[in-house]
This record gives structure tokens, C-alpha cells and sequence, in this order.
């Protein structure tokens, strides 16, 4: 596809009303980013700003970008997977005048050149001058094909472990020519979407995709990051036991001191009838590991690209493979035993699922919209490098959260700061966001 003037290009626009009423339903549970549309929304800090974004289109991603648009942004978004999608968040955006490419099912075609038109498509028709991602292709799509874009743009956050990855080993080789804020490594990010999000998530996915009973399995995890963990709590608290695998050494002990047992995948597949992989990493499942597996096993991916489970061997070597519904698989193997593959290897809680629940993903797109502010309105702007939010906006970030779930806080006297040696108001400063 040649890149065009469109302003959007998204599944039916007739399924905007359906969007529409879902997005006023979940404002009310992403408290975070409505206290920030009544801090900021009178001032607009992001007035100027032309953002180009590359996020899941969910109906939670429809209320953070509108709150960027409160905040004095154009914007134009583009989804950061080809399964991730809901087209009626984006009928819904695209009928209040929002420029979104994104529909579930993409080809990857189609997911690149939806890409490219977020970089253009903004009612000024100037290119854009800020970016957001999540995972690492937009900025890679800049820095490879649009450099010229470079000198204009102030500053990109990024939203995923898989991104920040990216963005070190560019940093590292002298490749980043922007600034990065990193919105991953935010506290009131990384512990609650990675952790607390996919705990509920994931087995929603299982679940619709499925009907699989969960109590009794052998469940695989790989990885115990923060994504992992939320994996294995979850399955563990319906009756599964949990085998995980892990390369780094304080994880391995983390999981066995919570008591899972920790082994290699070369042993856990030959037990295990659930495989979720959350590590980020490539071939974590592959041929040598799928002939050994019980029959009907299920595979499932909750990192962000298509690389932790081999599908291409699947598809290469199976005898045969059975489209059961949308975004589930069933390969039948020369050994005469079956696997179920969710969502082609993608992430299977927003291929098979909703995804995250709002009020996780308000704690998350309030570290963004605060992420942007931040650089957009930084003068000077911030050096390149990957930066990160302060402590105290993280705390603010909770502190937004806190009132819906009718939590209170404990105040510290004077003796106790005394005590401790910190301010009542806490010990850390507004500027303090830098590695």
C-alpha cells in the first residue's frame, strides 16, 4: 500500500454507538486520567503537540486519547498489533473526528502502512512532532525510514518492556536521536499493568477461547517478570500447578521461595498441558519442545511479539491444522498429538480477550499523559537518553487511584518526619526523573 492523505482507515464505522457507550462506561473506572483531564484540561500543556501513537486500540486506549486531545494534542494512532484492536473503540474515535488505522486482523502489510499514515494524518497536515509507543516499531519505523522527521520531534514514551528493550540496545549503539521517557519502568506501571492486569487478563483469554477447565492442570509459565507472575498467581488461584521456567537467577528464587517449581522447558513440556509465555524473548517453545507435549496442549503468548512460541514450525510441520473459531488453532502433529494455538502466538488476552481491565490501564495511561507532558513542555528539552518519570509523579499516579477504591492514607506527624528524616510530604523532588 502506498502511504496516502486519508484520514482514517479502521473495520465498520457503523459500530461507533457500541463504542461510543463502552467508552463513557469505562471513564467512570479510569479514575487516573480523569483527575488528570481536570487538572490539565483548562491549560492544555499539550497545545502544539502533533502526537503519532502506536497502541493497542482498545476501548481504555479510546478514553487516554481522548484525554490527550482535552489536553491540547492532535493525534493520530495506529494499533501496535495486528490482533489487538477493537473495531468499535476505533469506529468510535474515528466518529468524533479522531484519525485511527487500525482494525483486528490486520496483515502485516497493512499493520506498516497504518503505521506510516499516523506519522502524516493530523488536521494542521503538518508531520508530527511527538510519538508514543508501544513495542518499539514506531520509532523504529522513524528512525529507519523518516530520519528527516527526527529534528522535529521532542520526545517519544514508551509503553512495554519489549520497547524499552529496543530503545537501551539503540541507545547503547548510538542509533536514539531522541529523547525516551520510559513509562514501563514507572512503579504504578510495570506493578500493577504487567502484574495485576495480566493476572486478570490472561484467564480471561483462556477462558473465551477455550472453556478450559483450569483447576487440576499442569500450567508452564515462562518467565517470572512482573507479566509472569501476574500469569502464574492467576492460574494457581483457580487449582492449576504452576511449573516455571526463568533465565535470570533472582527470578528463579523469587518463584521457588513462592512456591512453584522452577525447571527448564526441555523438562516442563513433557508435563505441562497449558504453556503461557511472558518473557519478551524469542524461540521460548519450539519444535523440539512442541513433539513431546501432551495431546491438546494450549499455547498462549502474553509478550508482546509473535516470537516466544515457533509458529512457523507449526505451521511448516504439522500433518494437518483445524481452524476451531476466531484466533484458535488446533495443529494435529506427526505423532498423532494435537495443539491448541491462541491467537497465531500473539497476545492471547487481547487477541481472545478484552485485554487489561480499565482501572489497571488508567494507572498506566496516566504515567503517559504525564510522560508527555513532560516532554513536550521540558525546557530545554530533555537530552537524548531514556529518562523516567519522577518518584513523586509515580506516588501521584496512585494518589489519583486511591479515592475509588476508598483507600485513606496515614499522614506522618512531625516527630515521625523528624524520626525518619524525610519531609511529611516525602522525600522526593519534582525534577528527579532521570537514570
Amino acid at each position: 500500500m502506498a502511504d496516502t492523505a486519508e484520514h482514517y482507515r479502521i473495520a465498520d464505522l457503523s459500530l461507533a454507538d457500541w463504542g461510543r457507550r463502552e467508552i463513557e462506561l469505562a471513564e467512570n473506572e479510569m479514575p487516573g486520567l480523569m483527575e488528570i483531564r481536570a487538572i490539565y484540561g483548562k491549560s492544555k500543556p499539550m497545545r502544539g503537540a502533533r502526537l503519532a501513537g502506536c497502541l493497542s486500540i482498545t476501548i481504555q486506549t479510546a478514553v487516554f486519547i481522548e484525554t490527550m486531545i482535552l489536553l491540547g494534542a492532535e493525534v493520530s494512532f495506529s494499533s501496535c498489533n495486528v490482533v489487538s484492536s477493537q473495531d468499535h473503540a476505533c469506529a468510535a474515535l474515528v466518529a468524533s473526528g479522531v484519525s485511527i488505522f487500525a482494525w483486528k486482523g490486520e496483515t502485516q502489510e497493512e499493520y506498516d502502512w497504518c503505521m506510516r499514515q499516523t506519522l502524516f494524518a493530523f488536521p494542521s497536515k503538518e508531520p508530527c512532532n511527538m510519538l508514543l509507543d508501544d513495542g518499539g516499531d514506531l520509532n523504529k519505523l522513524v528512525h529507519e525510514h523518516y530520519p528527516h522527521l527526527l529534528p522535529g520531534i521532542k520526545g517519544l514514551s514508551e509503553e512495554t518492556t519489549t520497547g524499552i528493550t529496543v530503545l537501551r540496545h539503540m541507545l547503547r549503539n548510538e542509533e536514539l536521536k531522541i529523547p525516551v521517557i520510559n513509562v514501563n519502568d514507572s512503579v504504578t506501571k510495570c506493578k500493577f499493568d504487567n502484574l495485576y492486569g495480566n493476572r486478570e487478563s490472561l484467564l480471561d483469554g483462556l477462558k473465551r477461547a477455550t472453556d478450559v477447565m483450569i483447576a487440576g492442570k499442569v500450567a508452564v509459565v515462562a518467565g517470572f517478570g512482573d507479566v509472569g507472575k501476574g500469569s502464574a498467581s492467576s492460574l494457581r488461584s483457580l487449582g492449576a500447578r504452576v511449573i516455571i521456567t526463568e533465565v535470570d537467577p533472582i527470578n528463579a528464587l523469587q518463584a521457588a521461595m513462592e512456591g512453584y517449581e522452577v525447571t527448564t522447558m526441555e523438562k516442563a513440556c513433557i508435563e505441562g498441558q497449558l504453556f503461557v509465555t511472558t518473557t519478551g524473548c524469542c524461540d521460548i517453545i519450539t519444535g523440539e519442545h512442541f513433539i513431546h507435549m501432551k495431546d491438546d496442549a494450549i499455547l498462549c503468548n502474553v509478550g508482546h511479539f509473535d516470537v516466544e512460541i515457533d509458529v512457523q514450525w507449526l505451521k511448516a510441520n504439522a500433518v494437518s491444522v483445524v481452524h476451531i473459531k476466531p484466533e484458535v488453532d488446533r495443529y494435529l502433529l506427526s505423532n498423532g498429538r494435537h495443539l491448541i494455538l491462541l491467537a497465531n502466538g500473539r497476545v492471547a488476552n487481547l487477541g481472545c480477550a478484552n485485554g487489561h481491565p480499565s482501572f489497571v490501564m488508567s494507572s498506566s495511561f496516566s504515567n503517559q499523559a504525564l510522560a508527555q507532558i513532560e516532554l513536550w513542555t521540558a525546557e530545554p528539552t530533555l537530552p537524548v537518553g531514556i529518562h523516567r518519570l519522577s518518584k513523586q509523579l509515580d506516588e501521584q499516579v496512585a494518589r489519583f487511584h486511591l479515592k475509588k477504591l476508598g483507600v485513606e492514607l496515614t499522614l506522618l506527624n512531625k516527630k515521625q518526619s523528624d524520626y525518619l528524616g524525610i519531609p511529611i510530604e516525602g522525600p522526593y523532588k519534582a525534577d528527579d526523573y532521570r537514570y
